[in-house]
């Protein structure tokens, strides 16, 4: 079967791909990312100075791997997603392990940052940035280990997936991306 003899049931439940409560998942998070970055915002406004003496703080070098990594990581899971469709599936499992390499890196490379952060004494009660800081890229490093586990669950006999599987794991997983996207350059680079 060739992607063109592909047909999308457009009245099955599972429309849009990976099925429409994991849409309202991805939506709900975004929200909630969005909504606490625009309460970051507003706390900034209150006190920049001391947002822009705690932002200098961090790593803009780390967020920038890091970016490239779950960027990298996400080319991967869409190539994965096409090669599956087009029935080469040791071609997209090979992807979804290079990607999930990529968040295995992102993992490694946050938890260093973590490190070095703990070590200059920059915790989650330091001040409100490092509140925000901590909240935001801990609870996105959390979606990143969860969409490792799926990434995994998904890799284990790909043959035997049905493509809303595949195309539910990439969406969790380029969700990942976006939210990264969007806390990276408001934590390092705006302040």
């Amino acid at each position: 079967m060739e992607l063109k003899d592909i047909k999308i049931n457009h009245k099955n439940f599972y429309y849009p791909p990976g099925g429409i409560l994991l849409w309202i998942i991805i939506f709900l998070e975004l929200i909630t990312f969005g909504m606490a970055l625009v309460a970051l915002v507003f706390s900034a406004k209150e006190n920049p100075q001391l947002f822009h003496e705690s932002s200098l703080h961090l790593n803009k070098t780390f967020g920038t791997i890091n970016t490239i990594f779950l960027l990298a990581s996400g080319f991967f899971v869409a190539n994965a997603v096409h090669n599956f469709k087009e029935n080469n599936f040791n071609k997209a499992s090979f992807q979804v392990k290079i990607a999930m390499i990529g968040g295995l890196l992102f993992i490694l490379l946050k938890s260093i940052e973590y490190y070095t952060k703990i070590a200059s004494g920059f915790v989650l009660d330091t001040n409100t940035f490092f509140t925000f800081y901590w909240l935001l890229t801990g609870f996105h490093l959390i979606h990143v280990i969860v969409g490792l586990v799926i990434l995994f669950v998904l890799n284990r006999n790909l043959k035997t997936k049905a493509i809303e599987d595949v195309e539910a794991s990439a969406a969790f997983w380029h969700m990942c991306d976006l939210i990264w996207l969007l806390l990276f350059p408001v934590l390092y680079l705006i302040f």
